[in-house]
């Protein structure tokens, strides 16, 4: 496959995982910053090789081929992202432009001896899970630390937000992967929180606490 069939099943895969019917091509468009008539060409082209259901003027979904294809470049990147952080000591911030170049690489062997080197890792830097050889995902129970009630208390176990922007935020503010975090309080205006996170008080804003997953 060429790397932008591999790109255009990836992004209807996690814009399916927010909706519940077929992908429009206009949201497809949206996704890759692209004109809707090129985002047509490509779903008819890759319906044709049955990797996804098209239906004019309703939209596309994958085939389970489809899906496990996605899957696939999926868990490349997510495992390009774990050894560029655990083994070369780059920023959490820095992986995912690099990962999406080497997600393409098509070697099956190197990326089942990466993942064996890597010690089969379930979730990649982000907390974002990492599918297997067989595309199989590890199920938990998460939620959104804007969803929780004051004195609840809970561990971070990753971010809906990947930008760069955002992880530089955290590191500015000592926020990562594992830390315990207390909701002290909760306002009513603007729906921020207070938090304890080990001996340090912080308030967050409504968005970042909507982008901090947690369990």
């Amino acid at each position: 496959m060429t790397q932008s069939e591999e790109n255009y099943l990836k992004a209807i895969y996690h814009l399916g995982k927010t909706s519940t019917g077929m992908i429009s091509t206009n949201a497809i468009a949206d996704e890759m910053r692209t004109k809707p008539s090129s985002v047509t060409d490509m779903v008819k082209k890759l319906a044709e090789r049955e990797l996804l259901n098209y239906k004019r003027y309703q939209g596309v979904s994958l085939t389970e081929e489809g899906r496990q294809k996605a899957l696939s470049v999926i868990r490349k990147h997510r495992l390009w992202e774990t050894f560029l952080v655990e083994k070369l000591s780059f920023n959490w911030d820095e992986v995912h432009e690099i990962a999406e170049q080497l997600e393409h690489i098509q070697s099956e062997k190197l990326i089942d001896e990466l993942d064996r080197f890597l010690s089969f890792p379930k979730v990649d830097p982000h907390g974002d899970p990492i599918p297997d050889k067989n595309g199989d995902l590890a199920q938990r129970q998460s939620k959104l630390l804007s969803s929780l009630e004051t004195h609840s208390s809970c561990v971070c176990i990753g971010v809906k937000d990947s930008s760069s922007s955002f992880l530089r935020y955290l590191d500015r503010n000592q926020i990562a992967l594992g830390d315990e975090i207390k909701i002290l309080d909760k306002e009513d205006f603007d729906n921020s929180v207070h938090v304890q996170i080990g001996e340090r008080k912080l308030h967050l804003s409504h968005v970042i606490a909507s982008n901090l997953i947690v369990t």
